[in-house]
């Protein structure tokens, strides 16, 4: 396992100044590595003349690295590139605004306004009016009736504005996403050696030639051929698809590739391909995430004649059944998100009540009108007046658009996508970096969090504080004069080469401070302990390097152990270990005595030494580091025979390390208990370790009735004897588990997917995770929220999580709890505001239009109260800062409704008051007030007082119900906190300042006139009135209110394993699309099935009837899949003939119809 580094070059033996190319060009090193294994062996060794010599081509030293000169890094990176892939260009402000003008009920608006500012140019002759049915305008009508154009020209307008704000906020988001992505990137850093020194050098500033030192939990940012491994394992299932991790070393296959995670071991590198060179940047370029590619694709598709994209049923659900299988194998199902699930079914069921609505509107109105002229006053049809009756039916029809505008609540995505964005913002203040924008939200539905014990809630500043050496239980460190020269040998070099090198302890950063822990916590604890025995670990790693080490078993989740080879000078082989207590003593026969001697050690004395030393360290909360050694000093051993290596060891001593608990974790164990959060601690370590501290914490209290199992005992009650886990056997455990200790990374994601998938209980759980190594990966990813280690935390870890904790500590969990409960409710008091104003709106526009033929809010009235009520109200009600109250209550869960009974009751509430008040004005305002009625005016006609007191108190009293909104679970105090919230004050400031100028000097395009300050007045009374109705409404309890239905139910779980066949990731939205295309091809196959089997007793032909079916069009075979209601719609590549429909009900159907075959 040794390497011939030994012929190394001299140091930094490279042309400093930039002459000379290298032995290499860009292309070379590509193709090179494409190749694999041997094949790749043969080519460095033939091509290059071996791996040290290609180093020597690179100009770069094999153990020192580049001597980091600037002029020579510069070239470098002229030569071979930089390590970066160029992203992909953000939209332009423009493309933006273009898609936000696709949306369907703005382009209808524009096409509506269109058609009435041209018809508003068209004058008829003035004699034919009387005969049209159009009342004659008074001369000083006239200048008004000029003004036609304006409604039209004020309806574009406020599209316009909606657009704009619309694309605005999609551009700041992406702004804000696209500097998210540059800080996570740009604290992505890796271990470089230049000059002999390692040094943490960010991924994008790595160039070709660079010595790159790799271990376990690194995801590689390059390219490179592996110098020196020890037990190097690579999962390149990213690139190849292989689940099989790969083994690499310099011997056999020592090709490394960027975007592949180390799994195992360690070594060291040399850089060959970075950025768009290295294989992952080449797939990135295939995929178009390079500019330059996107116009060949174009090209591409256009020349194979058939546009790629003109193939639907080939994408999505003709998937060959094969692959799908394989991806549901591999691939586990992940909900979008709790919010997103209920919000777009919600959005959904509106929009239908919303069409329904205006549909009817609008046909009523048209029905009026023809009536009304055709058949009471019986007016001949004549041509010279359609241009007229097209303006009629034209305002009808954007009123018709304008209830739909309403009732449709677009304000909905920017409310979301406000509320995150803030939270997100302000999150990055309480340490927690959201990769996903919505696991913000999740995480406030939470209602377990499974978490790590090391470093979440310990403070991960480990100290050897216990030892037992040589008989001895030391219960302090003891005096390295008390220790016998060759145990205390033994100890230095077991610890200092039996360690990765990167761990090191290095010198405090401010004076009288802790000395920082570099690496391995585990090992720097070991190192501490070196350090505390007035020893020095430099000089043994000084003496043995890295590259002499001989053969290295490096620690991971499997073995619990680490174990180094090196070569004895006088010959033979000597191996270190350390390791979990009970399973290194497991592999000990010996054991050093007082003396320092070699003395038998057998069972009964393992035993002995578990319950007088490990299991006492344990309950002190101390984890048991077990130190070995195993002399070789005949023969080389078959080292790749594990088992065999790894016995006959002679134990040299326990340690008992300290990892204290994080003094603010108590509490915010306390608040989640509160909050109704169960909180679970899953550990590799020992149970009694994990027990004593999950009761430091208060995970655990005496006297509870809770379980603490270790991963055997736990895989042993939940599964059959096939060895399968047995959901009905896990719900009996999960409930009352409260720590599960020695736990592999399988057992973690058995829980969380256990627990995730169970249905016992009121509600179905929403699962946190949080984890650091390699390992949590799988449970991280199913996780409803994966929180990764921002300091401990393995690359890969963080690539599979959704929050990435700065801090690494757990009081950031419970910080991320409360904005995620914060935006939950944000949101629903968005929607309570908004659904308040859209039945109001909506059921006065409809009712206004059907008695009165004209709607008394105006398109362009309705079109402000839209931007108020969506724009400025998801402003206003998405940035309420959190308070300790969200904490108080328990989470909502899954399945509970977005819109809960009390917001019901609120809603309709508010809207009676409303209602009643509007119906008032408009059919009584005109007497109330001593003014003219508003009522079934003409076509153009000036605005009338009337009908702008009925707008005025309509905005006036959503503006008071905005601050109603505020609370949503009945709270009377409206204004607790209102001033903290400045976003909030100035949003009602500000619209109603907006409402003034509208009001006075709106004039024609918003159809209003100037009001008194006595009708001002009386406007505000109505308005405020609704901050006391709003008391009345609080005083009814919700409970009497049993008729009241709650909406924006999550979707059930059976729901969900009925429509979700075959999708990697749940689209709430796509599968309530999709179950109405289901719900339509089964009709349609049931209608054939049924034609089919009556042709076939009527012609007796069977299978001729029969078969001629699936030549319909692009043969499409609607496949029954009996276990669920999801029906596959696929091609079918074969021809027509071979497949035989099932539509023949029975076999003996097919006996008589087959005597009829000729």
């Amino acid at each position: 396992m040794t390497n011939p580094t030994e012929r190394a070059l001299p140091a930094n033996s490279m042309v400093e100044h930039g002459e000379g190319d290298f032995g290499c060009s860009v292309m070379e090193l590509r193709k090179l590595m494409e190749l694999r294994s041997t094949e790749a062996m043969n080519q460095i060794n033939a091509h290059y003349g071996g791996i040290i010599n290609l180093c020597g081509r690179l100009k770069t030293n094999p153990v020192e690295g580049l001597s980091g000169n600037p002029a020579d890094l510069e070239k470098r990176k002229q030569v071979f590139g930089q390590n970066l892939i160029p992203p992909k260009k953000p939209k332009t402000f423009l493309e933006l605004v273009w898609e936000a003008l696709q949306d369907v009920t703005l382009i209808i608006l524009e096409i509506a306004a269109i058609i009435s500012l041209v018809l508003s140019f068209y004058r008829p002759p003035g004699e034919e009016n009387e005969q049209c049915g159009i009342s004659v305008s008074s001369a000083e009508d006239e200048g008004e009736a000029e003004a036609g154009w304006i409604e039209g020209a004020a309806i574009l307008f406020s599209v316009i504005i909606v657009v704009l704000v619309t694309a605005f906020n999609d551009w700041s988001k992406e702004k804000q996403f696209r500097g998210l992505q540059n800080r996570i990137e740009m604290e992505q850093k890796f271990s470089i050696i230049r000059n002999g020194h390692i040094i943490q050098l960010p991924v994008a500033e790595i160039v070709v030639g660079d010595i790159a030192q790799i271990k376990y939990g690194d995801l590689l940012p390059t390219d490179g051929v592996l110098i020196q491994g020890n037990d190097l394992k690579i999962d390149e299932s990213s690139l190849t698809g292989e689940s099989d991790l790969v083994k690499k070393s310099p011997e056999r296959d020592p090709m490394l590739l960027s975007g592949t995670h180390v799994m195992e071991g360690s070594g060291r590198m040399v850089v060959t391909a970075v950025g768009v060179n290295s294989q992952t940047g080449i797939i990135f370029a295939l995929l178009g995430a390079s500019e330059g590619e996107e116009e060949k694709k174009k090209k591409a598709k256009t020349q194979d004649g058939v546009a790629l994209e003109i193939q639907p049923l080939n994408s999505q659900e003709g998937i060959d059944n094969e692959e799908k299988e394989k991806k549901v194998a591999k691939m586990p199902k992940k909900e979008k998100s709790v919010l997103q699930g209920k919000l777009t079914r919600l959005a959904v069921q509106i929009g239908k009540a919303g069409l329904i609505m205006s549909s009817i509107t609008v046909l009523v109105l048209i029905l009026y009108f023809v009536i009304e002229n055709f058949v009471i006053h019986r007016r001949p049809w004549l041509a010279d007046c359609v241009p007229i009756y097209v303006q009629y039916f034209v305002k009808f029809f954007i009123i018709g658009i304008t209830v739909l505008v309403v009732a449709v609540p677009e304000g909905l995505p920017l409310a979301v996508t406000i509320s995150l964005a803030y939270s997100v913002k302000k999150m990055m203040k309480d340490n927690n970096l959201v990769r996903h924008l919505d696991a913000c939200e999740t995480m406030g539905n939470a209602t377990a969090i499974c978490s790590d014990k090391t470093g979440t809630l310990t403070m991960n500043r480990m100290t050897v504080v216990q030892a037992y050496i040589g008989d001895t239980r030391y219960r302090q460190l003891p005096n390295p004069d008390a220790l016998v020269p060759n145990v205390l040998d033994l100890i230095v070099n077991g610890i200092a080469l039996n360690s990765a090198y990167t761990s090191k302890i290095l010198p405090p950063e401010k004076e009288g401070g802790l000395p920082r822990q570099v690496g391995n916590k585990t090992e720097c604890a070991l190192l501490g302990f070196v350090s505390d025995l007035k020893q020095n670990y430099h000089a043994v790693r000084h003496e043995v390097p890295e590259e002499k080490l001989y053969k290295v078993y490096t620690f991971n989740s499997v073995r619990k152990s680490m174990s180094t080879v090196i070569q004895k000078p006088s010959g033979g082989f000597r191996m270190y270990s350390k390791g979990a207590s009970e399973i290194i003593l497991r592999k000990c026969n010996r054991i050093l005595d007082k003396k320092g001697e070699a003395v038998p050690f057998k069972n009964k004395d393992r035993d002995e030494m578990v319950r007088t030393v490990i299991e006492p360290m344990a309950c002190e909360g101390l984890r048991t580091i077990c130190l070995a050694y195993r002399d070789f000093n005949d023969v080389e051993p078959p080292w790749d025979n594990e088992n065999e290596i790894l016995t006959e060891l002679t134990c040299i001593a326990v340690v008992g390390i300290e990892d204290p608990v994080r003094p603010e974790v108590p509490e915010a164990i306390t608040k989640c208990k509160q909050a109704g959060i169960t909180v679970r601690m899953v550990t590799g370590d020992n149970i009694n370790t994990a027990r004593a501290i999950a009761t430091k914490c208060g995970i655990l209290t005496p006297g509870d009735d809770f379980l603490c199992l270790e991963g055997k005992e736990f895989n042993r009650l939940i599964r059959n004897e096939k060895g399968e886990v047995e959901q009905e056997k896990l719900d009996k455990i999960w409930p009352k588990l409260r720590v599960l200790a020695r736990s592999s990374p399988t057992d973690k994601h058995t829980l969380v997917k256990g627990i995730i998938d169970s249905t016992v209980g009121e509600q179905r759980q929403v699962v946190a995770v949080t984890g650091d190594g390699t390992n949590d990966g799988p449970a991280l990813k199913k996780a409803d929220v994966g929180f990764a280690m921002g300091i401990a935390g393995t690359d890969v870890a963080k690539e599979a999580s959704d929050i990435i904790l700065t801090d690494d500590n757990f009081t950031s969990i419970v910080k991320a709890v409360m904005w995620g409960r914060n935006v939950y409710d944000s949101i629903s008091k968005f929607l309570q505001f908004q659904l308040t104003v859209n039945v109001v709106a909506v059921i006065v526009a409809f009712t206004g239009a059907c008695i009165t033929q004209d709607s008394p809010l105006k398109a362009v009235q309705m079109l402000w109260v839209n931007l108020i009520m969506d724009t400025f109200a998801s402003l206003a009600l998405a940035t309420e800062p959190p308070t300790d109250s969200l904490l108080m209550r328990r989470p909502y869960g899954r399945n509970k409704p977005l819109i809960s009974r009390t917001m019901m009751k609120n809603i309709l509430g508010h809207a009676v008051y409303q209602l009643t008040v509007i119906f008032l004005l408009v059919f009584a305002g005109e007497k109330l007030f001593d003014i003219d009625s508003g009522r079934k005016a003409p076509l153009h006609s000036p605005p009338s007082q009337h009908y702008t007191i009925v707008f005025n108190t309509f905005v006036l009293m959503q503006l008071f119900n905005e601050i109603n909104s505020r609370k949503i679970h009945g709270e009377r105090n409206v204004f607790s906190g209102i001033l903290r919230n400045i976003i909030f004050c100035s949003v009602v400031l500000g619209t109603f300042v907006s409402q003034i100028f509208i009001v006075e000097f709106g004039g024609k395009p918003f159809s209003c006139t100037s009001l008194t300050l006595s009708q001002w007045f009386w406007c505000l009374f109505i308005g405020i009135g609704e901050l006391l109705w709003g008391q009345v409404i609080s005083t009814i309890p919700t409970q009497s209110l049993k008729f009241l239905k709650e909406a924006g139910h999550g979707i059930t779980k059976e729901e969900i394993t009925k429509d979700a066949e075959g999708l990697d990731e749940i689209d709430h939205a796509e599968m309530e699309l999709r179950r109405g295309q289901i719900l339509w091809f089964r009709g349609l196959n049931r209608i054939q099935t049924q034609i089919d089997v009556i042709n076939t007793f009527q012609t007796g032909a069977s299978f001729k009837g029969v078969i001629k079916r699936p030549t319909m069009g692009q043969h499409l075979d609607v496949k029954h899949v009996p276990s669920s209601s999801y029906v596959a719609v696929a091609p079918i590549r074969s021809s027509p003939t071979t497949s035989v429909a099932a539509a023949v009900p029975s076999p003996t159907l097919g006996n008589q119809s087959s005597q009829s075959i000729p």
